[in-house]
């Protein structure tokens, strides 16, 4: 009998983080976990301490309590070999050397990399490649100063993913792109987490990263208020039958489906994996269940953080 694979550890973890300016207190008691190959979306008003969890997961900022470990590494005790393993942008746009151009600022940034210890040289096809990711190349050898605010943003990205990071961290990485942008940085995001890297990014983009993202994490008054799970979300069905409470009660004790619940004229199904669908259907088949519908139950972020935050 094969043995069954041990779960993958975080590639970045946040355990008991809190942060206080004097007497003020920014950040209470946060955590959150990132495996390799996630997308994290953390999320919330403005104001309600993003940055400053970043800037503290970056190494940027120094917590009052808790701890960040990227792949078992301590960023602030172990600083130089944990960020050997991170790509980051904070506060964006990142800051570049205007009177140089975008290939010579790409270089600066891989020399300093390079330093640390066990990190490779960045070779000049590796540059050309991630300037054509971003759709920077006609834009590569001119000034920085000359880039608009979207192509700093994207410039940023690059230089973030430039060493192949294995936990990327972006701070707002949308902001100032206009829609093709938004969906290449996405894609880009969507690629890195299939290659295995786990990426954390924080958003007001809902509706777009509700698509992709497999977590969402809500932070509000410095508190992560919840944590949503978007991968159980996207496994929810809804059927309209007769007697939604009954079969709701009745789908319950199915082994492939993980809750039920009602919403008139509703039974509504979040199962453990979306191709039990045909397996539902057949159950209440054999139940005698006349089915009228059955369909996906769309979750919508927005509405869910809107209403998570005027609880908070």
């Amino acid at each position: 009998m094969r043995n069954k694979a041990a779960p993958a550890l975080p590639a970045i973890e946040v355990r008991g983080l809190s942060k206080k300016f004097g007497q003020i207190s920014i950040l209470e008691d946060v955590n959150l976990a990132v495996k390799p190959g996630e997308v994290y979306a953390l999320t919330g008003p403005n104001g309600a301490g993003k940055t400053t969890l970043i800037r503290t997961m970056t190494g940027l900022a120094f917590p009052t309590g808790g701890k960040v470990q990227i792949l078992g590494l301590d960023i602030h005790t172990n600083g130089i070999r944990a960020r050997a393993h991170l790509g980051a942008v904070v506060e964006a746009p990142a800051k570049f050397y205007p009177q140089f151009t975008g290939t010579e600022n790409l270089r600066i940034h891989s020399s300093l990399a390079a330093m640390a210890p066990g990190q490779p040289a960045i070779s000049r096809d590796r540059l050309r490649e991630v300037l054509a990711l971003l759709e920077l190349t006609r834009m590569a050898d001119r000034k920085v100063s000359e880039y608009s605010l979207g192509q700093r943003q994207r410039l940023g990205v690059a230089s973030a993913i430039l060493s192949e990071p294995k936990v990327l961290i972006l701070d707002e990485p949308t902001s100032g792109l206009d829609p093709l942008g938004i969906g290449l940085i996405h894609r880009i995001v969507t690629s890195l987490a299939t290659s295995g890297c786990a990426v954390i990014l924080s958003t007001h983009h809902l509706r777009e990263i509700a698509t992709y993202a497999h977590t969402v994490g809500i932070l509000t008054g410095g508190r992560m208020v919840d944590t949503v799970d978007l991968k159980q979300r996207r496994a929810a069905f809804r059927f309209r039958v007769e007697d939604p409470v009954a079969v709701a009660a009745a789908l319950e004790q199915l082994p492939f489906v993980r809750r039920a619940s009602t919403r008139v004229p509703y039974a509504v199904a979040q199962l453990t994996d979306p191709g039990s669908m045909p397996d539902v259907l057949m159950f209440l088949a054999k139940e005698g269940v006349r089915v009228f519908e059955a369909s996906p139950d769309h979750f919508n972020l927005y509405e869910y953080y809107r209403d998570r935050v005027g609880q908070a």
